[in-house]
């Protein structure tokens, strides 16, 4: 193995565009991993180096990230992978959560028909069906290398979970922030919380209970947690708490194999998830409705340029409240949404000069509560050109706050993503219509956009960020920041992030996203500007930040891998093969 190479002059970053403390970039003529937690990346590129793919990788480390970094790396949630393999052939796993059978449109209503505040968001009712494990599974199936078996993979997470690892200071502050939030759960108390008594920095977290459950999986199979021992300390969890999760919930739960949803800009193919996200149509909207403007030619941080992307970020999520769902049981305007004809006649009704009130922007083919912040993405590259896109999710940091009995498992709030009652705001403040309602088994919708981006045929960049409703906006900045003002792919992913979501009728922006004259020029074209602020039970030192973008960049001219890990989670890393 070679050691990473320092970064290329080529790369080199102006310093007043790197935030403080950066972690390290890596570059590498071989495959990387570049994920929010250090141990996790390390176990993936591990499996490179024995020989396994990218998708082999991606499997090690996602299960490793349900052990290390517990605030959204999951077994008890979903999620979106996108594939492509060096032949070309591509394909997008959906393995999102789904509703239980018990599950009505209107469980999260109170007698007065207003949505019971905290209800969706935490304790067992807020658990969907999870989906990880199932949609690895598949994964690994359909595209993984077969030179390492699915219990290989499986063992660096469960030795983790059995051994234990470091508590550093960050996730002690994380783990402290969300007290209210686990406190309640005598097992998610007991392990988490250290017993009331806090983990501080430097102390070693063990899970036990989540090692016999890994054990499990890699002696039986990923069915195990479908069909075994671990369904039925699920159900029973559920059963005795008031969760409607059952054993025959859990037998039922299919991930699916969806197209990959694909556009272009600029000359580059994007790969993109297709939905139950509402991430990929909404990317490919805002680039088509950017294409015909000359962005290079306006500054990066300047006035003009934030206001165009502010009304097309608008008109895009106007469309998402309005038309988007689960595939399987709404049908989705996909071609229609992404006309040439039609985004045009969208793009030509922004005003230069002054901002479209909201209120008066409906889905523009004939109307969202916000998501919750927490989730992950990691992206894998191997030596062969194999890559992976991966954002999963537990949805709210710490999921729901319960973990499922003896299972060790930490479940998801995932029924917070659906429409609860059309109209109002969730956790995220998006307001969300009919399409996404509540169903039996139904998924809900999601703003995941785990995204490939090829140049001349070739992986030009693989990207994805957590960030609730902000995700889709992070990963258009980070493409436009390469593409169009020609970034490092450092300066790309560290630059400053905005964004605006429809409803609220406000630009939310990182602290120092521009200068005092352009924030001024920004509201006298009558644009509500606000720094990001903490959501839930964040803990202080994620204030104002906007997303994660884990990422890795090819270099056209010279075919190294850049892995740039995005310092705004403390942890994060790439690892080299």
């Amino acid at each position: 193995m070679k050691p990473p190479r320092r970064l290329a002059a080529l790369f080199l970053l102006a310093p007043a565009l790197l935030l403080a403390s950066a972690p390290p970039v890596v570059t590498t003529e071989r495959g990387l991993v570049v994920a929010a937690e250090g141990l996790a990346a390390e176990a993936g590129a591990a499996v490179l180096r024995r020989g396994g793919n990218a998708v082999d990788a991606a499997v090690t480390t996602a299960l490793a990230l349900a052990v290390t970094y517990p605030r959204a790396g999951n077994i008890g949630g979903g999620g979106f992978m996108i594939v492509r393999l060096a032949d070309g052939t591509a394909t997008a796993f959906d393995f999102r959560e789904t509703a239980p059978a018990a599950a009505t449109r209107d469980m999260f209503l109170g007698p007065d028909g207003k949505v019971v505040k905290g209800r969706s968001t935490a304790g067992h009712l807020a658990a969907g069906v999870p989906g990880t494990v199932a949609g690895l599974a598949l994964a690994l199936e359909r595209m993984g290398s077969g030179k390492l078996t699915w219990a290989e993979l499986v063992e660096p997470a469960r030795a983790l979970a059995e051994q234990g690892f470091r508590v550093s200071d960050a996730m002690a502050e994380d783990l402290r922030a969300s007290a209210g939030l686990m406190g309640a759960n005598a097992a998610a108390c007991r392990i988490f919380l250290n017993d009331g008594k806090f983990f501080a920095d430097g102390d070693t977290l063990r899970q036990p209970e989540l090692a016999a459950t890994l054990a499990r999986l890699q002696a039986e199979g990923p069915r195990e947690f479908y069909l075994g021992r671990t369904a039925e300390l699920i159900a029973e969890d559920m059963a005795a708490h008031g969760g409607l999760i059952t054993r025959e919930d859990l037998a039922a739960y299919r991930p699916v194999e969806r197209a990959v949803l694909r556009g272009a800009y600029r000359g580059h193919e994007i790969l993109t998830m297709p939905p139950p996200s509402s991430g990929g149509i909404a990317l490919l909207q805002m680039l088509a409705m950017l294409e015909p403007r000359d962005v290079s030619a306006l500054a990066p941080a300047g006035a003009e340029k934030i206001h165009l992307f502010a009304e097309v970020m608008r008109r895009a999520y106007a469309d998402r409240a309005a038309y988007l769902g689960d595939p399987d049981f709404t049908r989705i305007p996909v071609a229609e949404l992404l006309a040439p004809a039609y985004l045009a006649r969208r793009a030509a009704e922004i005003d230069p000069a002054r901002a479209t009130p909201s209120r008066t922007l409906a889905g523009g083919l004939a109307a969202a509560k916000p998501e919750p912040m927490e989730t992950t993405h990691f992206s894998v590259m191997d030596a062969a050109g194999n890559v992976v896109s991966c954002t999963y999710t537990v949805n709210g940091i710490y999921g729901s706050g319960v973990v499922a009995g003896a299972t060790g498992i930490l479940l998801n709030n995932e029924m917070d993503d659906f429409t609860a009652r059309p109209g109002t705001p969730n956790a995220f403040g998006l307001v969300q219509g009919e399409a996404n309602a509540i169903q039996p088994r139904k998924r809900p919708l999601s703003s995941m956009t785990p995204t490939i981006v090829l140049r001349d045929g070739r992986v030009y960049l693989v990207t994805g960020s957590p960030g609730g409703s902000t995700i889709i906006n992070t990963v258009l900045q980070v493409i436009t920041n390469l593409v169009d003002h020609r970034m490092s792919p450092q300066e790309a992913v560290l630059a400053k992030r905005f964004n605006q979501q429809w409803l609220p009728d406000q630009i939310s922006h990182e602290p120092g996203f521009a200068s005092d004259e352009v924030v001024a020029e920004l509201r006298a074209k009558g644009h509500d500007l606000r720094v990001r602020r903490l959501y839930s039970n964040e803990a202080p030192r994620w204030a104002g930040t906007q997303g994660s973008a884990e990422t890795i960049v090819v270099d056209p001219a010279t075919g190294l891998r850049v892995g740039v890990p995005d310092n705004r989670r403390p942890g994060c890393a790439a690892a080299a093969e």
